[in-house]
């Protein structure tokens, strides 16, 4: 396809967000009610179905629903994965840790959300904490640079700008994969100050600042940090978050380039990573090597020293 209208291209790379963001309230739900093998299995209907759309598109409108439909999946999957992650137990996993999670599945098993656990400081803590991670992620601007990355290297001048989207997206499935090998050596707060802090020194390693912290670690934190009872409802609420402002980031990337220039915008994104940096040091608390129940104790101030 070769688009005549910007606002087409800008609609069709965009609206994955949006399917994405619902797939996000999906995936809260499938997750207390079908489990989370089922909720991943299912993820394969959409997915399939969106790619077969796409491949046999002979219309833009072909290509808006292959998107929402692939987005949709991703959101679920986006939910599950981590949620399915942090359950799985290693097989060095403390006898007494293993305990401690079969007890607290045991009291929550009957026990459902309400409005008047919003008051309850380990789940509003949580939440907001969760909520500002998604949020904080996406003004790093890095849907927007994957997105868009070819514009941004043709804009840049750079000869083979389809050769630099490639070694972009390949840089960032690497150091994602790294972050993931040193992330219960270093710990999870602190690899989130090094990536937003790195990510506002130096803009053009972008994809590798971000892989090693504010790419993965968000999504871990958020499975480790709500209690049982409302796991489901808080991540969902975050994907939720996470996804809208992709949504808007994306689709508000080109005129802000045509408005404040491409410098202007990236170093409107520079300075978010330094509220990044600053939120993080204050609010995020460090999970790694953590049961959920002294996460939980934290967030009540109930904790030992």
């Amino acid at each position: 396809f070769h688009f005549q209208f910007p606002r087409t291209y800008n609609a069709i790379i965009s609206v994955v967000t949006i399917g994405a963001a619902l797939g996000g309230l999906l995936g809260g739900w499938a997750v207390e009610r079908i489990g989370r093998k089922l909720s991943l299995m299912f993820c394969a209907v959409p997915f399939i179905c969106g790619f077969t759309v796409i491949i046999a598109a002979q219309s833009h409108w072909m290509l808006y629903v292959g998107r929402v439909l692939t987005g949709l999946a991703s959101g679920v999957t986006s939910l599950v994965v981590p949620v399915s992650i942090t359950s799985v137990l290693g097989p060095d996993a403390p006898a007494e840790w293993e305990c401690a999670r079969i007890e607290e599945a045991y009291k929550n098993e009957e026990q459902s959300f309400s409005l008047a656990d919003l008051k309850d400081p380990g789940v509003f803590k949580p939440l907001g904490i969760g909520i500002m991670m998604m949020l904080l992620q996406q003004m790093t601007g890095i849907n927007a640079i994957m997105f868009y990355a070819k514009t941004i290297f043709e804009q840049a001048h750079f000869e083979s700008s389809d050769v630099a989207t490639v070694i972009v997206a390949a840089t960032q499935v690497v150091f994602t994969a790294i972050a993931a090998i040193i992330m219960d050596k270093a710990g999870r707060k602190a690899l989130l100050i090094l990536s937003a802090a790195a990510y506002l020194t130096l803009l053009t390693t972008a994809c590798l600042c971000f892989a090693l912290g504010w790419g993965p670690t968000p999504w871990l934190v958020m499975s480790e940090i709500f209690p049982t009872r409302v796991r489901g409802l808080g991540s969902a609420l975050c994907v939720l978050t996470n996804w809208t402002c992709a949504f808007i980031v994306t689709k508000t990337f080109q005129n802000l380039m045509d408005a404040i220039t491409s410098a202007g915008t990236f170093w409107m994104f520079s300075g978010l990573c330094a509220l990044n940096v600053i939120f993080t040091a204050i609010f995020v608390p460090e999970t790694k090597g953590k049961t959920l129940e002294e996460i939980q104790a934290r967030f009540k101030g109930t904790h030992r020293h």
